[in-house]
């Protein structure tokens, strides 16, 4: 008997469509009545769905919708959508929607613009937004500058749930737990003292949704209700609420005597117990930090601007340096011991090769739709250039490993490069060549984006870092901002994956011992789902700007040490960026505009060359096409920046917040006026 694709079985069918892309879904579907049925079936939207997700990019689910609750008809909308948004966001400028996911409501007649392309609903009446980020795409969290916080509902624009202290608190920090239907946000006030005797109590909030099901959605009101409280001493650098679900929680407060990371930590906030070490880890200036929960262990995550640093601290060592929280008005936490971590990894970013071109790719207003232009432009003392993609060769994993108790040197382990072959590392790779060193370039804001959507099964929990780097010209005092952005996970790479043969016992300082629990994997059995050309691979928005900011507001300016600072106006989602900036003198329209940025999603070479049709020539990989070939590499060291329309009612100058939610499709805004600006695109 003959076979033919629409004959196979099932199952059969299902393996050809894990290598098909939603497009070949549509032609399946034209072919005949069996494979139009047969790619209307879950597991095929299914699998594109966990293509997406694999990729970064959310799908658009409304409230706390499961991907297991959709029906399949919901199911493929979402990807669907998904899958348009990605290929429009990165190959033209994003357009006003024609419809949001709203319209299909019966509660849109209370709505002011009930079939517009944008939302406009209330802040809270006779107060200033402090903060305001969504809580899913039907609710929006705010904190105002008297220290309320407020749930909106979008969808209906009413007030859902308020909690007012009668004081000033400020929100630190935000987490949504999806399957849990609660959103947990921390609290900060300081108590007395400036600078390094500055008491700080932080309060941990929960916003608890009512459970799926249970009557009325309109009558179910969301509650708040406080969690726990704890005191620090020092300047607090940051909040981590790294595993609610754990009761787990961390903080960064700088130990001025040694200028290093002290770690305050909750391993358990139901038990009246804390850890506050000295971790010895510089504070450089030029770092970024953040800190996540993984495999038992806090990681502290630290960008330099050659590298990136993860230090890792197993909750079983911290256990060790509990100390008692006493119940007392006069109690304040105190820095017990210096504790090395038990396990550092480096790995240097793969910057783009500098190869001095002057072609940069810029966007001109009349053609948004049109591919863009190249044109000329002249690189500059600040490093402006436009280069090709490191490859990754030569590129040197660097892992360390520290004794928890004695004075014997840290081990370092051999490393494997992208080759498989043993490195020591070379100083004259040009891969190792930053087109923004440190100085002149310097962090104006860090923005660490981890995976918040609800996923499948399976799939790698990835992070994102996005920093608006600035350098000041000291002859006309103005500043100029860029921004870079790559992907990481933890570990830095799979060859340093802790060995499953126990926890490490804290009182060994034997290397052998370390070495046997964060053991290298053998090259061949590393996983290379994602390459090292996706995970530390820098992408740019590299042609200067001027970012517009905001004051911050801040109580205690007597250290001097934040007094005047502002608030770049810049979000940032998954693999993309919005911010409002000045635009230049030769601008048609002078003033203020609303950008946007897409970078390349993560995805494998093989990946990417199937989905923008390359062709292997043996040296690299080039678009083939109407007798021209393009060279794949040096075009994507640039995310490609936008610029995107705004309602007349919208005035920049009056913009206190902005945030971005890839999954819809929108941005958020905050005004000066009492109103938040909800923008779709397509």
């Amino acid at each position: 008997m003959d076979l033919n694709l629409h004959t196979l079985p099932y199952d059969l069918l299902l393996n050809v469509v894990q290598y098909l892309e939603l497009r070949d879904i549509y032609s399946l579907q034209s072919c005949c009545r069996t494979l139009r049925d047969f790619a209307a079936t879950r597991p095929v939207f299914r699998n594109l769905a966990y293509v997406l997700l694999r990729r970064c990019r959310a799908l658009p689910l409304l409230g706390f919708q499961r991907i297991c609750d959709l029906s399949t008809e919901q199911l493929a909308y979402a990807v669907i959508k998904a899958d348009r948004l990605e290929r429009a966001w990165t190959t033209r400028a994003p357009r006003p929607a024609t419809s949001t996911p709203y319209d299909d409501s019966k509660s849109l007649v209370k709505c002011s613009h009930p079939k517009s392309w944008y939302r406009v609903v209330s802040a809270p009446p006779g107060e200033e937004v402090d903060w305001l980020s969504p809580i899913t795409s039907s609710y929006t969290l705010c904190a105002t500058k008297s220290g309320k916080v407020i749930c909106w509902d979008v969808q209906r624009d009413v007030l859902l749930a308020q909690w007012d202290p009668k004081e000033r608190w400020e929100l630190w920090k935000c987490r949504v737990e999806f399957e849990e239907r609660t959103v947990f946000f921390a609290m900060a006030k300081v108590v007395q003292g400036v600078a390094e005797e500055r008491i700080m109590e932080f309060m941990l909030m929960k916003l608890q949704f009512p459970s799926r099901g249970e009557g009325d959605p309109k009558l179910n009101i969301p509650a708040f209700s406080e969690v726990t409280r704890f005191r620090t001493i020092g300047i607090v650098m940051n909040v981590f609420l790294l595993d609610p679900i754990s009761r787990l929680l961390a903080a960064f407060v700088w130990v001025p005597l040694s200028n290093s990371i002290g770690l305050y930590s909750l391993l358990d906030w139901d038990e009246p117990e804390y850890v506050f070490i000295d971790t010895g880890i510089e504070c450089s200036f030029s770092s970024n930090w953040s800190c996540i929960f993984y495999d038992q262990s806090i990681v502290i995550h630290a960008e330099e601007s050659e590298s990136a640093f993860q230090h890792f601290y197993p909750l079983s060592l911290l256990q060790k340096h509990a100390h008692p929280v006493y119940h007392s008005s006069s109690f304040v936490p105190f820095l017990s011991d210096r504790v090395q971590p038990v396990f550092t990894i480096s790995q240097p970013f793969a910057f783009p090769i500098p190869d001095l071109l002057t072609e940069a790719e810029v966007e001109t207003e009349s053609d948004s739709d049109q591919d863009d232009l190249d044109l000329t432009q002249n690189a500059n003392g600040n490093g402006i250039v436009n280069g090709h993609a490191a490859n990754g060769a030569g590129v040197t994993i660097q892992i360390q490993i520290h004794a928890p108790a004695g004075d014997a040197p840290p081990l370092m382990i051999p490393v494997i490069n992208a080759n498989g072959n043993a490195d020591n590392g070379n100083p004259d790779n040009p891969n190792t060549l930053n087109p923004y060193p440190f100085p002149p370039w310097y962090p104006e804001s860090a923005h660490f984006v981890r995976q918040w959507w609800p996923t499948l099964p399976d799939i790698p929990r990835l992070s994102c870092t996005v920093v608006l780097l600035a350098s000041h010209d000291p002859v006309t005092h103005q500043d100029s901002y860029i921004l870079t952005q790559h992907y990481f996970k933890v570990p830095l790479d799979d060859s340093s994956e802790p060995s499953p043969e126990g926890q490490l016992s804290p009182q060994s300082s034997s290397p052998s011992s370390l070495y046997n629990k964060y053991k290298l994997q053998n090259p061949e059995d590393v996983n290379e789902e994602y390459t090292h050309s996706d995970m530390m691979r820098m992408w740019y928005v590299s042609t200067p700007f001027e970012v517009v900011g905001v004051p911050e507001a801040m109580d205690e300016e007597e250290d001097g040490m934040f007094g005047g600072r502002r608030r770049p106006l810049v979000a940032v989602d998954f693999g993309h960026a919005a911010w409002i900036e000045y635009a230049p003198d030769d601008d048609p329209i002078p003033g203020k505009r609303l950008r946007f940025v897409s970078f390349p999603p993560i995805s494998s070479p093989e990946e990417q060359v199937a989905r923008n049709g390359y062709i292997s020539v043996g040296i690299g990989y080039v678009r083939k096409g109407k007798g021209k070939e393009e060279n794949i590499m040096g075009r994507e060291v640039e995310g490609r920046v936008r610029t995107l329309e705004i309602p007349e009612e919208l005035n920049l100058d009056s913009v206190e917040t902005i945030n971005i939610d890839q999954s819809q499709g929108s941005i958020i805004l905050s005004v000066s006026e009492g109103k938040i600006f909800i923008l779709f695109y397509e």
